[in-house]
């Protein structure tokens, strides 16, 4: 059975265009999508979709330790850490966060922090593109399946189409199902980009705090160091930068144990807190010692405000509340010096810690200032 009709009103017709069957004069399938196809980027996107599989399907944390395993693995850097990978899910316990800790304690030749700070960077980079792309295609797929949706419309509309067109009506509805299918697995692709993004930007505020103080740590203040140094220099505004150590500490863990050592720590970085705003930053520096930045202020104006907090700490009795033993007074020392008094902030930050251990010399709690150099 033969169907005639005009190009412009041959549903037929159109639909077999649609599918790229018309092409014998040379003209491009109407209303048709040429994705492209780049293999180095298609490499990333799986690697990047291989390690989103591994933490999501296994339940497993998005943490600095698991992403540097998981691109180990999946990158093909490490074989003998993927044969384990591969073994450990294929065994009956399976992969669990436990697994993966013992896994990572071993010696996998895992990259060091500049490399998971580089990882990181190129999973955020991929992550982008990747949710650029699936959204991209999801339209495009959503696109088609309108189309194809409407060619079935119109092949079903037809009367005395034949076998032939019938087919092609069962096969436009199976391709359309798959198409709506594939729009829903890139949807559920995106929703997981992002939840691993934002995971990603929560492991790396994570990197940032001190995890018992929630302080900035030592990484992060040397970023801070670095940024006001700059800000300063072109303002010509005056940068003091100070170190300071709670005095005969080892006698509060000696006595109360370390545990009440975490409290006595924690509550000398409340009061460094305090003290602190857009212009001055406190972090923990590591141990019983913190390091402080005073943008705006000389030292001895910073001295002054470090002083005024040491003297309300020196005032507290702070109380061993599971003994209810008291602490006796606790103290700290510190040390201030005028950043741009010295070659580089390195230098700046010595002289501060070297007026720190000249009041811890000349007695304890008490603030020194650094002599410029």
């Amino acid at each position: 059975m033969t169907t005639k009709a005009t190009q412009s009103n041959e549903p037929v017709g159109r639909f077999l265009g649609w599918l790229g069957l018309r092409q014998s004069r040379g003209a491009p399938p109407e209303g048709g999508h040429a994705p492209p196809f780049d293999l180095a980027r298609q490499a990333r996107y799986e690697l990047a979709a291989s390690i989103t599989s591994f933490l999501v399907d296994n339940d497993l944390d998005v943490s600095p330790a698991n992403l540097l395993l998981a691109h180990s693995a999946f990158s093909g850097r490490n074989p003998r850490l993927a044969r384990q990978v591969i073994a450990q899910a294929q065994s009956a316990a399976g992969i669990n966060q436990n697994w993966l800790d013992e896994l990572g304690e071993q010696d996998i030749g895992l990259p060091d922090r500049a490399d998971l700070d580089r990882l990181m960077t190129r999973l955020e980079t991929n992550l982008e593109s990747f949710h650029a792309n699936t959204k991209e295609a999801r339209t495009v797929t959503s696109d088609y399946g309108t189309e194809l949706e409407q060619h079935v419309i119109d092949l079903e509309q037809l009367q005395k189409t034949g076998r032939i067109v019938s087919n092609l009506a069962d096969l436009a509805r199976v391709m359309l199902d798959r198409t709506r299918k594939a729009e829903d697995d890139m949807r559920k692709s995106e929703d997981e980009a992002k939840a691993l993004r934002r995971s990603l930007d929560r492991a790396k505020r994570d990197a940032e705090l001190d995890y018992l103080t929630g302080l900035p740590n030592r990484r992060a203040f040397e970023v801070l160091l670095d940024r006001h140094y700059k800000e300063a220099r072109a303002a010509v505004e005056p940068l003091s930068i100070a170190f300071c150590d709670i005095d005969e500490f080892k006698k509060v863990n000696d006595i109360h144990g370390h545990e009440a050592g975490d409290r006595v720590i924690k509550a000398i970085a409340d009061t460094l807190a305090r003290i602190s705003n857009d212009h001055c930053h406190v972090a923990r520096h590591g141990g019983e010692e913190f390091v402080m930045l005073f943008r705006g202020l000389t030292p001895s104006q910073a001295a002054e405000k470090l002083d005024d907090a040491r003297e309300a700490l020196a005032d507290r009795r702070l109380i061993n509340r599971k003994t209810d033993e008291p602490f006796g007074q606790i103290t700290f020392s510190g040390g201030v010096a005028d950043v741009f008094g010295y070659g580089d902030t390195r230098a700046a930050l010595k002289a501060a810690d070297a007026a720190l251990y000249k009041a811890k010399a000349a007695g304890r709690n008490r603030i020194e200032i650094a002599d410029p150099a």
